[in-house]
């Protein structure tokens, strides 16, 4: 299966729970218009068009265009948090478990990267309520990255005088493959998250 297929058909999964299919064909419409023309430049009569739909079809599932950013946030947040709280909490060393986040969190990054630049670059589009919601999300995937970094400083694996700004570091290194990544280049979302593994365990002066 080529990539575009690849993330054609993992696309189908991520709004699996969207329902009813109306409402999922306008979200997948709203990222393709968020990623392409950014959220303030699109209209939701773009949106509704490129879903098939008439604009007033819109409204019955989404009351604004702020709702459907809203959604494709909250369920890329919420995915990305999964991944990395998944890792943090599974076996193996420090090491191993911050390469397995890594590796996970920018396959997912690449993968559906015209989803991610939408989570990750129009966030400060939402409502004050649903950024909240969504900020604290964010505050979780820190978290989550956070805690293995300092179990690795703890045992004596790594070398990390700033555990946030390295979370930080580590964290705005996965997300901006989203922004590049090109699914006819020559790197697979499998060979960015091996690199990328092993540059985060180089940074944080992992013991091997």
């Amino acid at each position: 299966m080529g990539t575009e297929a690849h993330e054609d058909h993992e696309a189908g999964q991520e709004w699996a729970d969207v329902s009813p299919d109306a409402a999922r064909r306008l979200v997948r419409a709203a990222v393709e218009a968020f990623a392409e023309r950014g959220y303030h430049a699109t209209t939701t009569r773009d949106i509704a068009g490129r879903a098939g739909m008439s604009p007033a079809a819109l409204y019955i599932h989404y009351k604004t265009k702020e709702e459907l950013l809203y959604q494709i946030s909250g369920v890329g947040h919420r995915l990305a948090l999964g991944i990395l709280e998944q890792a943090a909490a599974g076996d193996g060393t420090p090491a191993e478990r911050l390469a397995d986040a890594v590796r996970s969190f920018v396959h997912w990054q690449a993968t559906h990267h015209t989803t991610a630049r939408v989570v990750q670059y129009e966030l400060g589009a939402l409502g004050e309520e649903h950024y909240a919601e969504v900020l604290a999300m964010r505050r979780g995937t820190d978290s989550a990255v956070r805690s293995i970094i300092q179990d690795g400083v703890d045992a004596g694996d790594f070398d990390v005088p700033d555990v946030a700004g390295t979370t930080l570091a580590v964290l705005s290194l996965c997300i901006d493959v989203a922004r590049w990544f090109n699914p006819n280049g020559r790197r697979t979302p499998e060979t960015i998250g091996e690199l990328y593994a092993d540059l985060v365990l180089r940074m944080v002066g992992a013991v091997r």
